[in-house]
């Protein structure tokens, strides 16, 4: 995904004053908007200038009622996917029926700017489709005001397409659950981006209580950063988060071995990763390929997303048929060696930490149907895709566990390689295709092999993807015998 991708304790936010914007309940081009971001320590001091990317991938047209899978294989010459299809692929109608919904739990969706019309299209949505409205929507601006909402800045624009993806597909998996949007400052006009400002909306969340998972959809390649002190700096919400037991998530990125250079157009021309998705506090995301029939029943096993090699897909997410990365994310950190739960897939991760952890739908040959009325684009249904979809998704999960629980999970990459050395029947595994990708640079046609899927853990595809009923009852069972196990050693 191209990704808006974050408790050292160098960056810290006490006393913060929240600027709620409200608590009351709810009732045409591709969108890509690199951002330059410089980050800045708690002394001031600059630290690294990174591209942050906000990582919905949208298609070049707009239809004005949302269309069917038959529309967009007819359109579009790819699939799409409404809530039901994708809610019925994840098995979650039985967990409904069950009264989990995700009811009690608070999803928290990061992202800079905003959306004016994020209220209005949610529920939209949720209309068309059948859903109940969330039982809260929340908008807060911990970091400071957000500018006003300009439809002639494109970063704005891209940002708001991110946020509508987020909060719909979020609450497509888990429709009981609240949701609290934070928006965080972006200013242009000073040409810095806020990692630091990202940091303090967290911490904010984070010591007032306000969340149980937080969703990224960004990210900035590891190799754009100075050095791993860079990085060190701006973990102080992860280290919070993992001190208060609140799960978080981010996307593995859209441009599968590959990503870009600071010039935010250039790419590496060999295998990289990103973070925050590559840190070992941090649940890395990465993107499978969904093959539905009408009603979301599997029509063959999900592999792999890549869509590198597709023409149709190409030129429908990127406006050419030439190859460009167009791929789940994946790869071994350059900053993080690897961490003790991967200790059991040494011989895939290597003495790196290796991502993704876990895969959700992210294809655009797959894609998902999403509704926004902002100004800057043409108001109406886009077929959608990337990690950034599948990270609220699998957001959407842990806050069905969490109701099943009864308490937030805290960091869960412990569980999750827990179950997959058991063979948990909840992890479904992913054992074809890969993240390789090939695009032109320089004159050059340029290939970056990256990684396979393979039986068991792979960096293509983390451990794999879910059945939702057994994935949650076996994760929540982890949870609470890891619990009772910290107990008895203390």
């Amino acid at each position: 995904m191209r990704v808006p991708r974050l408790a050292t304790i160098a960056i810290g936010v006490c006393g913060l004053a929240a600027a709620m914007v409200s608590t009351s309940p709810t009732a045409s081009g591709p969108v890509r908007s690199p951002v330059s971001v410089s980050s800045v320590s708690a002394s001031g001091r600059a630290l690294a200038d990174v591209a942050v990317r906000p990582g919905v991938q949208h298609a070049g047209r707009v239809q004005a009622s949302p269309p069917t899978t038959a529309d967009c294989e007819k359109a579009y010459k790819v699939a799409c996917y409404e809530p039901a299809q994708i809610q019925r692929a994840y098995d979650l109608p039985s967990l409904y029926a069950s009264g989990v919904t995700g009811r009690g739990t608070t999803i928290v969706i990061v992202d800079s700017f905003g959306s004016p019309t994020i209220r209005n299209d949610l529920k939209v949505f949720d209309q068309t489709f059948g859903l109940p409205a969330p039982p809260k929507f929340t908008i807060i601006q911990p970091a400071g005001k957000v500018p006003a909402y300009d439809p002639n800045n494109s970063d704005m624009v891209g940002w708001a397409g991110e946020i509508t993806l987020d909060v719909e597909y979020a609450h497509v998996i888990a429709p009981g659950a609240n949701i609290l949007l934070v928006e965080t400052p972006v200013s242009e006009t000073e040409g810095v981006h806020g990692f630091p400002q990202i940091v303090k909306a967290e911490e904010h969340v984070i010591r007032h209580h306000l969340g149980d998972v937080i969703s990224q959809s960004f990210s900035a390649t590891e190799q754009t950063f100075p050095n791993r002190a860079a990085v060190q700096a701006l973990r102080g919400a992860y280290q919070l988060a993992a001190l208060n037991h609140v799960t978080v998530l981010a996307a593995s990125g859209d441009s599968g071995a590959a990503d870009v250079k600071l010039d935010e157009s250039t790419y590496y021309p060999f295998p990289v990763t990103s973070w925050p998705d590559s840190d070992p506090l941090v649940t890395g995301v990465g993107g499978t390929r969904l093959r539905l029939g009408p009603k979301g029943h599997r029509l063959r096993p999900d592999t792999v997303w890549n869509d590198t090699f597709s023409r149709a897909t190409q030129r429908t997410f990127t406006g050419s048929a030439q190859p460009s990365p167009l791929a789940a994310g994946g790869g071994r950190s350059v900053f993080f060696a690897r961490p003790a739960y991967q200790d059991g897939v040494k011989p895939v991760a290597g003495p790196r930490r290796g991502v993704p952890d876990i895969s959700m739908s992210a294809s655009c040959s797959g894609a998902v149907v999403m509704y926004q009325s902002f100004r800057g684009q043409p108001a109406g249904w886009y077929p959608t895709c990337g990690t950034s979809e599948a990270t609220p998704e699998f957001a959407g999960i842990i806050a069905l566990a969490g109701q099943l629980a009864g308490h937030p999970l805290g960091p869960i990459n412990p569980l999750l390689y827990q179950l997959a050395a058991h063979h948990a029947s909840g992890l479904v595994d992913v054992r074809r295709g890969g993240n390789s990708v090939v695009f032109g640079q320089g004159g050059r046609r340029h290939t970056v092999t990256g990684f396979r899927a393979r039986p068991g853990y792979d960096l293509a595809s983390g451990v794999g993807t879910i059945s939702a009923p057994a994935f949650v009852a076996q994760l929540v069972a982890a949870a609470k015998a890891a619990a009772r196990a910290r107990a008895a050693a203390h």
